[in-house]
This record gives structure tokens, C-alpha cells and sequence, in this order.
């Protein structure tokens, strides 16, 4: 079976959906997931192979890697390399939600999600489909489920356009909420630099974390 797509809104659809899309991650393969940002194109973080045909797929190379999901709040502590008060309070204030984050990584994890240079880039998406996959496989590699440079999806139809039975199996869970890609923010430096301003304004992250919104949009000097 290559390219099906399950109605979500259909609980025995869900069901089968879902059961086949764990199947498919924990086999090497690729599946499209609904998410309160975009669609997402996913596989096992853990999978290599599959992180490689993953953007071999979005036909984009190493030098931009792909962002990992996970499902809860305490799948980050393996992760990370620290666990710092500040990924902590935004961790609390915005997930699930439209943040990612990126932080150096824990040293020993087996994975090659690109050209990272020591670091990973983490969210836990507000949506109960993406969660229950997350929750089933652990955490995905996922980026947006579009051929790179072309329009990312806000449908499962959209996604399927682009990558048709390149992908195992799409999870149809209707538009999604938020249309935008998430806000980035940086913590792997000296201090916090928003990489992106996306679902998530510069406003609310500076007001958790203490600082001026546009001191978050200063690059660093390096």
C-alpha cells in the first residue's frame, strides 16, 4: 500500500489510519501528518535511511536539516545536552503549540537529521492526531510535506499533490488551525535569537523569557 489517505473525521478510519501509519515509521517509511502549523512529512528520528529518503523526498540536502517532534513535555530531557530554565519556561508557556526550538543536542543520539552542527530542533505540536503518532513512534523527524521551495500544505490533498507514493500513508485531519509555519527560536548561542517569526509573534516569547522583542531579532554577532 502506497499513498493512502485515511479520513480522520472518521473514527474507524482514524483508527486503521493511524495503526498503519505507526506501522510505516517504525518500518523505515514515510507518512504525512496533520499538525496545528502545516501538513508534515515524517519518518523515526532514530531511522537514517529514512531521514535520507525523507529529504531526498522534499528533494532538499543535508545543509537544512529536519526538525524533530516529540509528543510530551519530558521526551526533550533525553534530547538536549541541558535542559535550561529558559527552554523550560518556553517549553511550559507554548507547547504544544507553533514553537520550535533549538538547542544543542544530548551527545550520544544515534541519529544524522542533517547538517546540524551539534544541535536539533524540537516542538510538540498542538494537534491530537500528530500527538497519538508521536506518543505510538516516539519522536519523528518531520518537516513540512512539500517538494522544497513550492507552497507547504495546509491539506492532506495539497501534500499528496507533491509527493504522491513517495509517502506511505496521509492522515487527513481537515485544514489545519494555524496555516503558518512555527516560530523559530534559537538557544544554542550566548542568548535566545529568533530564526523565524511564524505562528508565534517575538512579543510573546520575549514576555515569558524577560527580554526585549527586538533584542530577539538582533542576529548575534558572531
Amino acid at each position: 500500500m502506497q499513498g493512502k489517505t485515511f479520513n480522520c473525521a472518521d473514527n474507524a478510519e482514524r483508527e486503521e489510519g493511524m495503526n498503519i501509519a505507526v506501522k510505516a515509521a517504525q518500518s523505515g517509511r514515510l507518512v504525512v501528518m496533520p499538525t496545528d502549523t502545516l501538513y508534515g512529512l515524517g519518518c523515526d528520528a532514530f531511522d537514517n535511511d529514512a531521514v535520507a529518503n525523507l529529504l531526498a523526498t522534499k528533494q532538499r540536502g543535508p545543509d537544512m536539516p529536519v526538525p524533530v517532534l516529540v509528543g510530551s513535555w519530558d521526551t526533550v530531557r533525553g534530547l538536549v545536552a541541558s535542559y535550561t530554565e529558559t527552554a523550560r519556561d518556553l517549553v511550559e508557556a507554548f507547547w504544544p503549540g507553533g514553537l520550535s526550538i533549538v538547542v544543542p543536542q544530548a551527545p550520544s543520539l544515534p541519529w544524522n537529521l542533517g547538517d546540524t552542527r551539534g544541535t536539533v530542533m524540537l516542538r510538540m505540536p498542538l494537534h491530537p492526531i500528530a500527538i497519538e503518532l508521536l506518543r505510538e513512534v516516539g519522536p519523528m523527524a518531520v518537516s513540512s510535506a512539500n517538494i522544497s521551495g513550492h507552497q507547504p500544505p495546509t491539506t492532506a490533498l495539497m501534500a499528496k499533490q507533491q509527493l504522491g507514493k513517495a509517502v506511505t500513508v496521509y492522515l487527513d485531519g481537515g485544514e489545519t488551525a494555524v496555516g503558518k509555519p512555527s516560530t523559530i527560536i534559537d538557544l544554542s548561542g550566548e542568548r535566545p535569537y529568533l530564526l523565524r517569526e511564524g505562528a508565534l509573534s517575538a512579543e510573546e516569547i520575549a514576555e515569558v523569557i524577560g527580554v526585549d522583542a527586538q533584542t530577539l531579532r538582533t542576529r548575534p554577532q558572531a
